[in-house]
């Protein structure tokens, strides 16, 4: 991953402190592999009534979701997306990252005609299907399990968002710990990759509360790691939240010295495969700086530059974190 320098011409390889999913995958399969995102009309049990109504407080789909409410077929949005990575990137090899919603919330011969559409593409060599924890049930595990032994790159990725459940209640995730913990272990024993997805900025949450989540998840052992700043859009519960003066966003020097921390106790081995989010200037309210991507990277970058960062884990929780746990 590359951050453009604001300072000067060249660049400043983000990639020389962070073992960044585009490496990795460069690494693995000699040539450059973008994810190319989905929707596949799925829903979401914390918005169907099986599980709660009206979604995460902070959930607004459109914040990350390309193709709207309407998605075209699966094939046409691989045909989309891979017209402008090749622009872009000149990246021929792609994964169809199934992102929108939970898309493990169905039916299993729904989901397997659905990965197989995708699979289907000569260029398409594997998937990534983001779902909850408690939406990964063992059936869907073994499928992907037959994906991944057929040799494609398979990655599970988990919205944990923290580890404490009174945060998860607090934003109406409807999902605790135990469920994330459960399908992690029950996705590692068939040699699943998984990605794990952390929100910082949490209402009620500080930087301890990061260091801890980290610690529990590295504990359980993952393969990959999402960081996403907590950024307030429209139409959600946590914009009404904010207008009320009851929660407010991270600043951006906040932001970068978690971060840069959470990277500084992360394996080397471990995959980031992001470390920032964006939502669009229609729809985002705050903080500003979440729609301005490579200042973020670049900032992240100084700060792992300025920390004489190197991509160890130190096994240990801080003492002020270890408090929390009691």
């Amino acid at each position: 991953m590359m951050a453009k320098n604001p300072d000067g011409p060249g660049q400043v390889t983000l990639s020389r402190y962070v073992n960044t999913f585009g490496q990795a995958m460069l690494q693995r399969y000699g040539e450059r592999v973008h994810k190319i995102a989905i929707n596949a009309a799925f829903t979401c049990p914390n918005i169907d009534g099986s599980k709660g109504r009206g979604g995460c407080t902070f959930c607004n789909n459109v914040s990350f979701n390309p193709n709207g409410r309407k998605p075209s077929a699966i094939t046409e949005q691989i045909a989309a997306g891979r017209q402008v990575i090749l622009k872009r990137t000149g990246a021929r090899k792609y994964l169809a990252y199934f992102q929108a919603y939970t898309n493990t919330y169905a039916d299993i011969n729904r989901l397997r005609g659905l990965y197989d559409s995708a699979l289907s593409e000569p260029d398409v060599i594997g998937l990534a299907i983001g779902t909850r924890p408690d939406c990964a049930p063992e059936p869907v595990l073994d499928l992907l399990a037959e994906y991944q032994q057929q040799g494609h790159e398979i990655w599970l990725e988990l919205g944990l968002q923290s580890s404490f459940d009174e945060s998860l209640i607090r934003v109406n995730r409807g999902h605790g710990f135990a469920e994330y913990k459960t399908t992690l272990q029950n996705a590692r024993k068939r040699g699943l990759q998984v990605c794990t997805h952390l929100i910082v900025g949490l209402p009620g949450e500080t930087k301890m509360h990061c260091n801890v989540t980290l610690e529990r998840v590295l504990e359980l052992g993952v393969d990959g790691l999402k960081l996403h700043p907590l950024h307030v859009v429209k139409g959600t519960q946590l914009a009404n939240e904010w207008r009320r003066g009851e929660y407010q966003p991270l600043l951006l020097d906040e932001y970068i010295d978690i971060a840069a921390d959470l990277i500084r106790q992360t394996p080397a081995e471990i995959i980031f495969h992001r470390l920032t989010g964006t939502a669009a200037a229609n729809i985002l309210l705050a903080p500003d700086w979440c729609s301005q991507k490579w200042l973020v990277l670049n900032r992240l970058t100084e700060a792992l530059q300025h920390r004489s960062y190197y991509p160890a884990c130190s096994g240990q929780v801080p003492a002020d974190s270890a408090r929390i746990l009691q």
